[in-house]
């Protein structure tokens, strides 16, 4: 059996000063869970809210408890190409860097950009062009 993974300290710290609070999220994590739906699929879907809302650190966690419910990488990927759709490409990108980056996967090399002036937006081009008339 999987170990399971344990939330992040300011979780912990949170519900130590409102308890009425933990407990109140607790209530509701057990109804949420209570239907047809097997664990695995539960934490599945709950990434997918997570990704679909752009919120980070519902996705991080959502990729720890999915883990724990046994769903593997690849299958967590698969929920943000699944997402990509709905909610764009840079938000896909960096959706899977979430996911990714909790999980413990290897991140993409940054490619060194030294010796290159830095790019300027179009307002920047816009007002140089504008200065040079």
């Amino acid at each position: 059996m999987q170990k399971k993974s344990r939330p992040p300290a300011a979780h912990q710290q949170f519900v130590r000063r409102f308890p009425s609070l933990g407990k109140a999220w607790d209530l509701v994590n057990e109804e949420g869970g209570s239907g047809p739906l097997d664990a695995r699929t539960q934490r599945l879907l709950k990434l997918a809210i997570g990704i679909g809302a752009l919120r980070e650190g519902a996705v991080h966690s959502g990729v720890r408890k999915a883990s724990d419910a046994g769903a593997s990488l690849a299958e967590m990927e698969q929920v943000v190409a699944l997402a990509a759709s709905t909610i764009g490409f840079p938000a896909s990108v960096a959706a899977w860097n979430w996911v990714r980056e909790e999980a413990g996967a290897p991140q993409p090399a940054r490619k060194s950009v030294r010796g290159r002036a830095p790019r300027r937006g179009r307002a920047q081009r816009r007002a140089s062009s504008r200065s040079a008339r």
